[in-house]
């Protein structure tokens, strides 16, 4: 439960961000945050990282639809033990619907964190989620080691069951002594 308040605080921050840089910001205006250091920079993305694909907003839609549903799937599940896993699982959920939403609402995502001391693509809460949940995830998948079962041993009272079976399934007729059979 914990995590899935998690969830939802972060799509939150992520959607009052956005929301608060599309109307105090311009498009393509910036607003020092952090100086020389960040800026806020009101940059509408129709693509993902680096604008690839941005002519195909409908396709990042859907592959962030079908990564929240599988993410929210195995939440449920409780396919992820352990809190690198939650947390993991959380983070990539949370930044895939805060990205979902923006796409389906607007055809474009929100940017608006843009780092002035290197050359990198603006971003946003949701992408920081699912860049620091993915790595995660991969984390948690190559340490977490499914240890197989093993197989079921047959328990000492099925063992000893069967004979008692056996029993009760005999025909009444009593059954004659084989004899020895001499031909010759």
């Amino acid at each position: 439960m914990l995590y899935a308040v998690l969830a939802v605080l972060l799509v939150i921050l992520d959607q009052v961000t956005k929301f608060l840089v599309r109307t105090y910001i311009p498009l393509g205006g910036s607003v020092p945050f952090i100086p020389g250091f960040l800026d806020f920079t009101y940059v509408q993305n129709t693509g993902a990282a680096f604008s690839i694909l941005e002519q195909h907003t409908w396709l990042l839609s859907a592959v962030s639809a079908v990564v929240v549903l599988v993410m929210s799937y195995l939440i449920v599940r409780h396919y992820f033990d352990g809190t690198l896993g939650k947390i993991a699982a959380m983070l990539v959920m949370a930044g895939g619907m805060g990205n979902l939403l923006d796409r389906v609402i607007f055809g474009y995502v929100t940017d608006m964190i843009r780092t002035l001391f290197i050359v990198f693509p603006v971003f946003n809460v949701a992408d920081c989620c699912i860049t620091v949940g993915a790595p995660l995830l991969f984390l948690y998948l190559l340490l977490h080691k499914d240890e197989p079962e093993p197989a079921e041993a047959p328990s000492p009272a099925a063992e000893t069951d069967a004979p008692i079976a056996e029993a009760f399934t005999e025909t009444d007729t009593p059954v004659e002594p084989e004899q020895e059979s001499s031909n010759g």
